[in-house]
């Protein structure tokens, strides 16, 4: 009898090729994900006179300094220098780029999928730390730093040592409004942003199946901020239908085949983790961040804690967090004033997002500014066909072109010092939308209620009699 093996232990084990005395592994990798951001990277192999061990394995994304407008006339110096370095590092290695007018292009993390690049069982890389999201594919995907981005270049291995697992069991139901962005803030609200740390997270239970495969990207997007290595959702129908057909995906006789060996891949029965956490979907409310920091995070409903209510060792940052949101603790969450809101990103810029957010909107007119930034110029077009880009013009927000845009600001979409955010985003700590810049995460039908009051807001009544 074999011991019973975790998803994890099964695709470490695939792509382990040795493993050194003090128990790092090198590894294989079957996809590495580039963009701007790796031309620190390229510039270390081009120090060692090397070429790209495996142009056909490495694809190039524009996606952080993608402008939003004007896009065949960059402004922006800086940003049409770091665009020009991508293309001209493909173009000499031969990599396949996804380049700013590409119909393909998009934000790396949803380009992947939706391409079919992202496929159960493959090792992928890329030098972003949400490169986790690739994992809701039964995939091993982790984000990496500039010198292993050189390595993997260079000979298409990484060296990693085995991270413990971790399994979070999400079972019964999600109740209206609420989303798997939902689920991701209330575990890492409860386990705080080491709760993780480290760790390979395998998710599981009947909520967790039941979320559409845009969903379960979302999950695992943000297993990051709850301090993850990575995380993951093992392969099943939901993910091979999401997956046939899509342009790199495999064809008749190899897609029969790909689908026999990625049944093999769900955790055995009886496999034991590390660690293991249980959560209720029934529990879970629509959830949004009044600190710096994902952990710092409750139901709509709730009001801000006193720090002096919380563990010692969490008392300080959060009092520090309040001075930098300028909020007062014992504050109702709902009825918070908000400047603006974003729509987008890596972690809630899908179609099935534009949708949940345009149900809250359709009829209705924002009360504030605001940009809906699609994750690719593919669930661009699909939203134009659906109508859904009228839906938020017709509120009264911008309707731009696809690229990480203002969830990091990196092409200039910013959040004006001291304005608050109502933001689909990752990442609220300081200054990350932009310097002094206020940022409340929240899901996008979170974020269209929003817009639509002007406040954050419980967006449940706001859904009553329409389709979510």
């Amino acid at each position: 009898m074999t011991q019973p093996r975790t998803l994890l232990d099964k695709l470490w084990s695939a792509h382990e090729i040795l493993k050194r005395e003090d128990g790092t592994s090198l590894l294989w990798v079957d996809r590495h994900l580039v963009h701007e951001g790796s031309h620190h990277a390229f510039g270390k192999l081009a120090a060692r006179g090397a070429d790209v061990a495996a142009p056909d394995l490495t694809f190039a994304v524009v996606d952080h300094y993608a402008p939003t407008r004007q896009r065949e006339r960059i402004a922006d110096p800086q940003v049409s220098r770091m665009i020009d370095t991508l293309r001209n590092n493909a173009k000499q290695h031969r990599l396949q780029l996804f380049d700013l007018m590409d119909p393909g292009q998009g934000i790396v993390h949803v380009v992947g999928p939706e391409q079919g690049l992202t496929l159960p069982g493959l090792l992928i890389n890329c030098g972003d730390s949400h490169t986790s999201t690739h994992g809701a594919f039964g995939a091993l995907a982790f984000g990496i730093g500039a010198t292993e981005v050189a390595h993997v270049l260079a000979t298409q291995t990484i060296w990693q040592k085995k991270p413990k697992s971790m399994r979070i069991t999400v079972d019964g139901s999600l109740g209206p409004g609420v989303s798997a962005k939902d689920i991701a803030l209330n575990w890492i609200a409860r386990l705080g942003t080491g709760g993780a740390q480290g760790c390979a997270i395998e998710y599981a239970g009947s909520a967790v199946r039941d979320l559409s495969m845009e969903g379960r990207m979302t999950l695992c997007n943000l297993s990051i901020e709850g301090g993850a290595r990575l995380g993951m959702v093992a392969p099943d129908e939901v993910t091979f239908a999401y997956l046939k057909d899509r342009p790199y995906a495999p064809k008749g006789a190899d897609w029969d085949a790909g689908l026999e060996d990625w049944a093999n891949l769900p955790s055995d029965d009886g496999a034991e983790f590390d660690l293991e956490v249980t959560l209720h979907g029934d529990d879970i409310a629509p959830t949004v961040t009044w600190g710096t920091s994902p952990e710092q995070a409750l139901p709509v409903t709730e009001t801000i804690p006193d720090p002096a209510t919380l563990d010692p060792g969490k008392a300080d940052a959060a009092r520090a967090a309040l001075d930098y949101m300028d909020l007062p603790s014992g504050r109702a969450l709902e009825g918070i004033a908000v400047d603006q809101v974003f729509l987008g990103s890596c972690t809630n810029g899908r179609i099935e997002d534009l949708r949940a957010a345009a149900a809250v909107l359709a009829g209705r007119r924002a009360k504030v500014p605001g940009m809906v930034s699609p994750g690719s110029a593919q669930v661009k077009a699909q939203a134009e066909q659906e109508g859904l880009d009228r839906i938020f013009t017709e509120a009264g927000l911008d309707w731009v072109a696809s690229g990480c845009s203002m969830c990091v600001g990196m092409n200039g979409d910013l959040v004006a010092p001291g304005k608050r955010c109502a933001s689909s985003t990752n990442r609220n700590f300081r200054g990350r939308q932009g310097p002094g810049a206020r940022t409340h995460l929240m899901s996008p039908a979170m974020v269209a209620a929003a817009a639509v009051t002007g406040t954050i807001t419980d967006v449940r009544p706001l859904l009553h009699g329409r389709a979510a």
